[in-house]
Protein backbone atom coordinates (compact mmCIF):
# COMPACT_ATOMS: atom_id res chain seq x y z
CA UNK A 1 0.00 0.00 0.00
CA UNK A 2 1.10 3.52 -0.94
CA UNK A 3 2.09 5.65 2.31
CA UNK A 4 -0.64 8.71 2.24
CA UNK A 5 1.08 11.85 0.59
CA UNK A 6 1.68 14.92 3.38
CA UNK A 7 -1.10 16.44 4.20
CA UNK A 8 -1.99 20.21 2.53
CA UNK A 9 -4.14 21.34 5.28
CA UNK A 10 -2.89 22.15 9.23
CA UNK A 11 -4.94 22.35 12.19
CA UNK A 12 -4.93 26.23 13.19
CA UNK A 13 -4.37 25.61 16.47
CA UNK A 14 -1.52 22.47 16.99
CA UNK A 15 -1.94 22.50 20.90
CA UNK A 16 -3.13 19.34 21.82
CA UNK A 17 -1.55 19.48 25.42
CA UNK A 18 -3.23 17.54 27.68
CA UNK A 19 -2.04 20.58 30.80
CA UNK A 20 -2.06 23.04 30.55
CA UNK A 21 -4.59 22.89 27.71
CA UNK A 22 -4.85 25.10 24.63
CA UNK A 23 -6.47 28.53 25.74
CA UNK A 24 -10.36 29.69 24.45
CA UNK A 25 -10.68 30.10 20.61
CA UNK A 26 -9.91 33.62 20.17
CA UNK A 27 -7.81 34.60 23.05
CA UNK A 28 -4.92 37.10 23.41
CA UNK A 29 -3.36 38.58 25.75
CA UNK A 30 -5.48 41.23 25.90
CA UNK A 31 -7.94 39.30 27.81
CA UNK A 32 -5.62 39.83 30.90
CA UNK A 33 -5.87 43.56 30.38
CA UNK A 34 -8.80 44.24 33.25
CA UNK A 35 -6.65 42.39 35.80
CA UNK A 36 -6.18 43.76 39.41
CA UNK A 37 -2.27 43.57 39.30
CA UNK A 38 -0.36 44.87 42.09
CA UNK A 39 -3.53 45.08 44.21
CA UNK A 40 -4.12 43.15 47.56
CA UNK A 41 -6.21 39.86 46.75
CA UNK A 42 -8.11 40.66 49.92
CA UNK A 43 -9.26 44.30 48.78
CA UNK A 44 -12.81 45.18 47.46
CA UNK A 45 -12.21 44.50 43.79
CA UNK A 46 -9.70 41.55 44.41
CA UNK A 47 -12.49 39.62 46.71
CA UNK A 48 -15.04 40.56 43.97
CA UNK A 49 -12.73 39.25 41.50
CA UNK A 50 -12.17 36.00 43.16
CA UNK A 51 -15.99 35.58 44.33
CA UNK A 52 -16.99 36.04 40.15
CA UNK A 53 -14.88 32.98 39.87
CA UNK A 54 -16.75 30.94 42.54
CA UNK A 55 -20.01 32.18 41.59
CA UNK A 56 -19.53 31.49 37.44
CA UNK A 57 -18.38 27.89 37.87
CA UNK A 58 -21.34 27.23 40.31
CA UNK A 59 -23.86 29.04 37.50
CA UNK A 60 -22.40 27.14 34.71
CA UNK A 61 -22.02 23.97 36.49
CA UNK A 62 -25.23 23.63 38.15
CA UNK A 63 -23.79 23.15 41.71
CA UNK A 64 -26.12 22.88 43.94
CA UNK A 65 -26.70 25.82 46.04
CA UNK A 66 -25.88 24.44 49.65
CA UNK A 67 -22.63 23.05 47.89
CA UNK A 68 -19.54 25.66 48.76
CA UNK A 69 -16.91 26.05 46.21
CA UNK A 70 -13.90 27.40 47.12
CA UNK A 71 -10.68 28.49 45.65
CA UNK A 72 -7.93 26.93 46.52
CA UNK A 73 -3.64 26.46 46.43
CA UNK A 74 -1.67 24.10 44.05
CA UNK A 75 -3.97 22.88 41.74
CA UNK A 76 -5.95 19.88 41.49
CA UNK A 77 -3.25 18.24 43.40
CA UNK A 78 -3.70 20.23 45.98
CA UNK A 79 -7.48 20.24 46.32
CA UNK A 80 -7.48 16.17 45.91
CA UNK A 81 -4.49 16.59 49.16
CA UNK A 82 -6.55 19.08 51.11
CA UNK A 83 -9.91 16.58 50.70
CA UNK A 84 -7.97 13.44 51.59
CA UNK A 85 -5.47 15.14 54.67
CA UNK A 86 -8.73 16.69 56.07
CA UNK A 87 -11.68 14.27 55.71
CA UNK A 88 -10.41 10.47 55.58
CA UNK A 89 -9.51 8.40 58.74
CA UNK A 90 -12.96 8.66 60.34
CA UNK A 91 -14.06 5.30 58.42
CA UNK A 92 -12.21 2.64 56.27
CA UNK A 93 -12.24 3.74 52.66
CA UNK A 94 -12.27 2.38 49.15
CA UNK A 95 -9.37 3.44 47.02
CA UNK A 96 -10.09 3.64 43.02
CA UNK A 97 -7.33 3.49 40.36
CA UNK A 98 -6.72 2.72 37.04
CA UNK A 99 -4.09 5.40 35.97
CA UNK A 100 -1.18 7.06 37.44
CA UNK A 101 -2.88 10.23 39.63
CA UNK A 102 -5.50 7.95 40.87
CA UNK A 103 -2.50 5.54 42.07
CA UNK A 104 -0.95 8.31 43.41
CA UNK A 105 -4.05 9.23 45.88
CA UNK A 106 -3.36 5.45 46.56
CA UNK A 107 0.08 6.06 47.30
CA UNK A 108 -1.01 8.93 49.68
CA UNK A 109 -3.28 7.15 51.25
CA UNK A 110 -1.25 4.07 52.36
CA UNK A 111 2.31 5.07 52.75
CA UNK A 112 1.83 8.57 53.91
CA UNK A 113 -1.55 8.99 55.99
CA UNK A 114 -1.11 5.31 56.63
CA UNK A 115 -4.44 4.38 56.93
CA UNK A 116 -5.04 0.81 57.96
CA UNK A 117 -8.81 0.16 56.94
CA UNK A 118 -7.58 0.54 53.23
CA UNK A 119 -9.33 -1.72 49.85
CA UNK A 120 -7.59 -0.57 46.58
CA UNK A 121 -9.74 -1.81 43.49
CA UNK A 122 -7.44 -1.06 40.80
CA UNK A 123 -7.24 -2.09 37.12
CA UNK A 124 -4.70 -1.66 34.81
CA UNK A 125 -4.51 1.05 31.60
CA UNK A 126 -7.67 1.33 29.24
CA UNK A 127 -10.20 -0.55 31.98
CA UNK A 128 -12.16 0.10 35.13
CA UNK A 129 -12.14 -1.69 38.38
CA UNK A 130 -15.18 -3.63 38.96
CA UNK A 131 -17.47 -0.87 40.30
CA UNK A 132 -20.02 -2.53 41.50
CA UNK A 133 -17.43 -3.99 44.26
CA UNK A 134 -17.39 -0.36 45.68
CA UNK A 135 -18.68 -0.42 49.52
CA UNK A 136 -20.76 3.04 50.34
CA UNK A 137 -20.37 2.17 53.85
CA UNK A 138 -16.73 3.24 53.57
CA UNK A 139 -15.07 6.70 51.98
CA UNK A 140 -14.54 6.53 48.22
CA UNK A 141 -11.72 8.33 46.55
CA UNK A 142 -11.57 7.99 42.50
CA UNK A 143 -10.81 10.39 39.55
CA UNK A 144 -14.00 10.66 36.95
CA UNK A 145 -11.62 10.65 34.25
CA UNK A 146 -8.11 9.42 33.99
CA UNK A 147 -6.36 11.85 32.37
CA UNK A 148 -3.45 9.44 31.29
CA UNK A 149 -5.05 6.68 30.34
CA UNK A 150 -8.45 8.29 28.85
CA UNK A 151 -10.65 6.04 30.53
CA UNK A 152 -13.97 7.51 32.29
CA UNK A 153 -16.63 5.64 34.46
CA UNK A 154 -19.79 6.16 32.34
CA UNK A 155 -22.14 7.86 34.74
CA UNK A 156 -22.92 8.15 38.15
CA UNK A 157 -25.28 4.97 38.10
CA UNK A 158 -23.08 2.75 40.05
CA UNK A 159 -22.47 5.62 43.32
CA UNK A 160 -25.30 4.78 46.30
CA UNK A 161 -27.67 7.70 46.94
CA UNK A 162 -27.68 6.38 50.61
CA UNK A 163 -24.46 5.92 51.40
CA UNK A 164 -22.34 6.20 54.48
CA UNK A 165 -19.16 7.44 53.48
CA UNK A 166 -18.24 10.25 51.28
CA UNK A 167 -17.89 10.30 47.72
CA UNK A 168 -14.44 11.69 46.67
CA UNK A 169 -13.87 12.83 42.95
CA UNK A 170 -11.25 13.86 41.02
CA UNK A 171 -12.78 15.47 38.55
CA UNK A 172 -9.93 17.91 36.97
CA UNK A 173 -10.25 16.67 33.27
CA UNK A 174 -13.93 16.26 33.47
CA UNK A 175 -15.02 19.33 35.09
CA UNK A 176 -16.54 21.46 32.32
CA UNK A 177 -16.31 18.96 29.25
CA UNK A 178 -18.68 15.87 31.03
CA UNK A 179 -22.07 16.12 33.39
CA UNK A 180 -21.61 15.20 36.64
CA UNK A 181 -24.17 14.10 38.92
CA UNK A 182 -23.24 16.47 42.07
CA UNK A 183 -25.80 14.81 44.40
CA UNK A 184 -23.81 11.58 43.84
CA UNK A 185 -20.36 13.46 44.83
CA UNK A 186 -19.47 14.87 48.35
CA UNK A 187 -16.18 15.92 47.23
CA UNK A 188 -15.45 17.23 44.28
CA UNK A 189 -11.79 18.78 42.68
CA UNK A 190 -10.50 20.72 39.60
CA UNK A 191 -7.80 22.73 38.63
CA UNK A 192 -8.13 26.00 35.95
CA UNK A 193 -5.91 24.60 33.64
CA UNK A 194 -7.56 21.52 32.06
CA UNK A 195 -11.06 22.16 29.94
CA UNK A 196 -11.35 26.10 29.70
CA UNK A 197 -7.84 26.00 28.75
CA UNK A 198 -6.78 28.51 32.15
CA UNK A 199 -3.53 28.69 34.08
CA UNK A 200 -1.88 26.47 36.48
CA UNK A 201 -1.41 26.38 40.11
CA UNK A 202 -4.79 27.53 41.40
CA UNK A 203 -7.22 24.13 42.08
CA UNK A 204 -11.22 24.12 42.82
CA UNK A 205 -12.37 22.27 45.88
CA UNK A 206 -16.50 21.48 45.86
CA UNK A 207 -17.95 20.20 49.16
CA UNK A 208 -21.56 18.77 50.30
CA UNK A 209 -23.24 19.40 53.59
CA UNK A 210 -21.80 15.73 54.53
CA UNK A 211 -18.76 17.09 53.73
CA UNK A 212 -18.75 19.91 55.72
CA UNK A 213 -20.51 17.78 58.49
CA UNK A 214 -17.01 15.48 58.59
CA UNK A 215 -14.91 18.81 58.81
CA UNK A 216 -16.84 20.23 61.49
CA UNK A 217 -16.99 16.21 63.72
CA UNK A 218 -14.30 14.64 62.96
CA UNK A 219 -10.45 15.47 63.57
CA UNK A 220 -7.71 13.61 62.01
CA UNK A 221 -5.06 12.16 63.85
CA UNK A 222 -2.02 13.93 62.01
CA UNK A 223 -1.07 17.77 62.16
CA UNK A 224 -2.19 19.84 58.68
CA UNK A 225 -0.18 22.00 57.73
CA UNK A 226 -1.70 25.72 57.07
CA UNK A 227 -2.44 25.46 53.63
CA UNK A 228 -5.04 22.02 53.84
CA UNK A 229 -6.38 23.62 57.27
CA UNK A 230 -10.46 24.16 56.83
CA UNK A 231 -11.96 24.55 59.74
CA UNK A 232 -11.13 26.82 63.01
CA UNK A 233 -12.36 25.80 66.58
CA UNK A 234 -14.55 22.99 64.92
CA UNK A 235 -16.58 24.96 62.48
CA UNK A 236 -15.77 25.11 58.81
CA UNK A 237 -13.93 28.29 57.52
CA UNK A 238 -16.24 30.12 55.51
CA UNK A 239 -14.18 32.38 53.88
CA UNK A 240 -12.57 29.88 52.00
CA UNK A 241 -16.42 29.88 49.81
CA UNK A 242 -16.33 33.17 49.75
CA UNK A 243 -13.14 34.27 47.91
CA UNK A 244 -10.85 34.55 50.82
CA UNK A 245 -8.20 32.09 49.64
CA UNK A 246 -5.53 30.58 52.25
CA UNK A 247 -3.25 32.13 50.37
CA UNK A 248 -2.38 34.55 48.08
CA UNK A 249 -3.74 33.42 44.11
CA UNK A 250 -2.30 35.21 40.76
CA UNK A 251 -4.67 38.23 40.02
CA UNK A 252 -3.65 37.65 36.28
CA UNK A 253 -4.82 33.44 36.51
CA UNK A 254 -7.83 35.06 38.18
CA UNK A 255 -8.41 37.33 35.13
CA UNK A 256 -7.89 34.19 33.18
CA UNK A 257 -9.92 32.30 34.75
CA UNK A 258 -12.76 34.99 34.52
CA UNK A 259 -12.39 35.22 30.83
CA UNK A 260 -12.14 31.05 30.00
CA UNK A 261 -16.08 31.00 32.60
CA UNK A 262 -17.08 34.06 30.50
CA UNK A 263 -16.35 32.19 27.02
CA UNK A 264 -18.04 29.02 28.31
CA UNK A 265 -21.49 31.36 29.21
CA UNK A 266 -21.39 32.09 25.43
CA UNK A 267 -21.26 28.99 24.08
CA UNK A 268 -24.12 27.86 25.52
CA UNK A 269 -22.78 26.51 29.29
CA UNK A 270 -21.97 23.03 30.34
CA UNK A 271 -24.50 21.78 27.27
CA UNK A 272 -22.47 23.85 24.71
CA UNK A 273 -19.12 22.84 26.72
CA UNK A 274 -19.99 18.84 26.61
CA UNK A 275 -21.32 18.77 23.17
CA UNK A 276 -18.05 20.40 21.82
CA UNK A 277 -15.70 17.80 24.11
CA UNK A 278 -18.01 15.16 22.48
CA UNK A 279 -17.97 15.64 18.61
CA UNK A 280 -13.96 15.94 19.13
CA UNK A 281 -14.35 12.21 20.31
CA UNK A 282 -16.66 11.70 17.57
CA UNK A 283 -14.36 12.55 14.97
CA UNK A 284 -11.26 10.32 16.57
CA UNK A 285 -14.26 7.52 16.84
CA UNK A 286 -14.80 7.59 13.06
CA UNK A 287 -11.30 7.77 11.71
CA UNK A 288 -10.34 5.30 14.35
CA UNK A 289 -12.78 3.26 13.19
CA UNK A 290 -11.71 3.30 9.18
CA UNK A 291 -7.65 3.46 10.83
CA UNK A 292 -6.18 -0.28 11.12
CA UNK A 293 -2.44 1.10 12.58
CA UNK A 294 -4.42 2.31 15.51
CA UNK A 295 -7.51 2.11 18.25
CA UNK A 296 -8.81 3.55 21.46
CA UNK A 297 -6.76 2.69 25.06
CA UNK A 298 -9.94 2.20 26.59
CA UNK A 299 -11.55 -1.47 25.99
CA UNK A 300 -15.04 -0.33 26.47
CA UNK A 301 -16.36 2.70 24.21
CA UNK A 302 -18.57 3.11 27.12
CA UNK A 303 -15.65 4.56 28.86
CA UNK A 304 -13.73 6.39 26.33
CA UNK A 305 -12.86 10.17 27.58
CA UNK A 306 -13.93 12.78 25.39
CA UNK A 307 -10.94 15.04 26.95
CA UNK A 308 -8.10 13.02 27.19
CA UNK A 309 -8.37 10.61 23.68
CA UNK A 310 -5.89 8.07 24.45
CA UNK A 311 -4.62 6.03 21.57
CA UNK A 312 -2.50 2.67 20.97
CA UNK A 313 -0.26 1.77 17.99
CA UNK A 314 -1.75 -2.08 16.91
CA UNK A 315 -0.48 -2.68 13.78
CA UNK A 316 1.78 -5.94 13.70
CA UNK A 317 4.78 -4.54 12.16
CA UNK A 318 4.91 -2.79 15.46
CA UNK A 319 3.15 -4.76 18.08
CA UNK A 320 5.76 -7.37 17.33
CA UNK A 321 8.66 -5.29 18.36
CA UNK A 322 9.55 -5.24 22.01
CA UNK A 323 8.27 -2.81 24.46
CA UNK A 324 11.05 -0.26 24.43
CA UNK A 325 11.06 -0.68 20.56
CA UNK A 326 7.25 0.07 20.26
CA UNK A 327 7.86 2.82 22.56
CA UNK A 328 10.24 4.04 20.17
CA UNK A 329 7.84 3.70 17.40
CA UNK A 330 5.36 6.27 19.23
CA UNK A 331 8.12 8.82 20.43
CA UNK A 332 9.34 9.21 16.63
CA UNK A 333 5.66 9.50 15.87
CA UNK A 334 4.81 12.67 17.98
CA UNK A 335 7.96 13.90 17.48
CA UNK A 336 7.31 14.27 13.76
CA UNK A 337 4.03 15.94 14.57
CA UNK A 338 5.23 18.31 16.95
CA UNK A 339 8.46 18.93 14.12
CA UNK A 340 5.94 19.45 11.61
CA UNK A 341 3.79 21.90 13.85
CA UNK A 342 0.75 19.98 13.51
CA UNK A 343 0.28 18.68 17.18
CA UNK A 344 2.59 19.44 20.10
CA UNK A 345 2.67 17.32 23.53
CA UNK A 346 0.47 14.82 21.97
CA UNK A 347 2.60 12.25 23.38
CA UNK A 348 0.74 9.58 25.97
CA UNK A 349 1.77 10.45 29.83
CA UNK A 350 4.94 8.86 30.49
CA UNK A 351 3.88 6.28 33.01
CA UNK A 352 1.06 4.90 30.53
CA UNK A 353 1.69 2.79 27.43
CA UNK A 354 3.51 3.98 24.30
CA UNK A 355 1.21 6.13 21.57
CA UNK A 356 -0.76 9.05 21.18
CA UNK A 357 -2.65 10.84 23.99
CA UNK A 358 -4.90 14.21 21.79
CA UNK A 359 -6.80 16.80 24.15
CA UNK A 360 -10.38 17.00 22.71
CA UNK A 361 -11.37 18.84 25.71
CA UNK A 362 -13.56 22.70 24.77
CA UNK A 363 -11.70 24.52 23.94
CA UNK A 364 -10.03 22.56 20.96
CA UNK A 365 -12.17 23.19 17.78
CA UNK A 366 -13.44 20.09 15.51
CA UNK A 367 -11.98 21.39 12.67
CA UNK A 368 -8.31 21.56 14.20
CA UNK A 369 -9.16 17.79 15.38
CA UNK A 370 -10.72 16.84 11.54
CA UNK A 371 -7.00 18.46 10.19
CA UNK A 372 -5.18 16.38 12.66
CA UNK A 373 -6.45 13.20 11.62
CA UNK A 374 -4.55 12.98 8.09
CA UNK A 375 -1.65 14.00 9.93
CA UNK A 376 -1.14 11.34 11.89
CA UNK A 377 -1.61 8.84 8.60
CA UNK A 378 1.20 10.04 7.07
CA UNK A 379 3.43 10.17 10.33
CA UNK A 380 2.88 6.59 11.19
CA UNK A 381 3.68 6.11 7.31
CA UNK A 382 6.84 7.71 8.22
CA UNK A 383 7.64 5.61 11.31
CA UNK A 384 6.53 2.36 10.26
CA UNK A 385 8.82 -0.37 10.41
CA UNK A 386 9.70 -1.61 7.13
Amino acid sequence: MLAPPKPAVRPANPQFSSGPCAKRPGWTIEALKGALVGRSHRSKPGKAKLEQVISLSKEILGIPADYRVGIVPASDTGAVEMALWSLLGARGVDMLAWESFGKDWVTDVVKQLKLQDVRSLTAGYGALPDLAQVDFSRDVVFTWNGTTSGVRVPNGDWIADDREGLTICDATSATFAMDLPWQKLDVVTWSWQKVLGGEAAHGMLVLSPRAVARLESYKPAWPLPKIFRMTKDGKVVEGIFKGETINTPSMIAVEDAIDGLTWAKSVGGLEGLVARSESNLKAVADWVAKTDWVDFLPVDPATRSCTSICLKIVDPAVTALPAEAQAEVAKKLTGLLEKEGVALDAASYRDAPPGIRIWGGATVENADIQALLPWLDWAFAQVKPA
